[in-house]
């Protein structure tokens, strides 16, 4: 008589990733990623609209008191589409870190019934949102066409700049779901560090708008030059600083390797305490 009993093993090497298991669990992180995309709408009048709705008002209000009355330098485009671009990927990153950070503690009764890879519930928190961002990027794209601005060949950099901030959310999320199974103060703590993180990102303003003596701080934002980056390959407007790039890069990587170690070091008590 075989055996079909199934052996869970702990996964070997520096990261202990299964490759392996991940592809055979896909299915489920697709499934889980459609279902974060039907409950971000279930029983909404508006739907999807609500992924051009929040950027296009803050694109707004921000346009009024920074463009309008503060005179905050863009760069010499038009305020409107500077700040959009702008948004455009912040929102993203913020809604896919609010979902993504509190995935852990809204999937506990899957978590504490069944097994399978946990790393899935974070990876499909911060996916989802990639469809608001498509959504609302088309607006970018009308926007451009009423100001005249065309990109140019750097447009082939968006994949990267989208992958590249997949890739530090996912990071942050990591540190940020596994502690909040353990300290659910990090759901109270997260949106005045989103917030804050906001005014230290060049989202409304122009990175030359920072004093040289405080540049460094913008480097070490793992936003600032995804922003920037993000904002001078759509708009074609401005070379891109590669300095600024590497060194997002490096930060991106530490952020993203660190806080898979510690979500794989805390994931044997997840259905413990959740």
């Amino acid at each position: 008589m075989s055996d079909n009993s199934l052996v869970i093993k702990p996964p070997k090497g520096y990261l202990k990733i299964d490759f392996k298991e991940l592809w055979s669990y896909r299915e489920l992180l697709f499934f889980l990623v459609w279902r974060d995309i039907k409950v971000r709408y279930k029983q909404t009048v508006v739907g999807a609209g609500w992924a051009i709705i929040q950027p296009v008002f803050q694109m707004i209000v921000f346009t009024i008191f920074f463009g309008n009355i503060a005179k905050v330098d863009s760069d010499g485009l038009p305020y409107p589409i500077f700040s959009y671009s702008g948004l455009l990927l912040w929102t993203y990153f913020s809604s896919a870190l609010s979902g993504s950070s509190n995935s852990l503690v809204g999937s506990s009764n899957l978590i504490s019934k069944v097994y399978f890879p946990r790393l899935i519930i974070p990876l499909s928190s911060s996916l989802a949102p990639v469809v608001d961002y498509i959504i609302a990027l088309s607006i970018l794209f009308l926007m451009m066409v009423y100001y005249g601005i065309y990109p140019d060949f750097k447009i082939i950099f968006l994949p990267l700049v989208l992958i590249m901030t997949f890739f530090v959310t996912t990071g942050i999320s990591f540190w940020l779901s596994s502690m909040n199974v353990k300290f659910r103060d990090v759901k109270f703590v997260l949106p005045f560090f989103i917030q804050l993180l906001m005014f230290l990102t060049p989202v409304i303003y122009s990175v030359d708008f920072i004093p040289d003596k405080f540049v460094w701080i913008l480097y070490l934002n793992p936003l600032a030059a995804l922003i920037d980056i993000h904002r001078a390959v759509l708009l074609g407007y401005d070379e891109i600083n590669y300095l600024f790039l590497s060194i997002s890069i490096l930060i991106n990587v530490i952020i993203f390797i660190t806080g898979l170690r510690y979500f794989r070091k805390t994931e044997s008590f997840f259905a413990d305490i959740i």
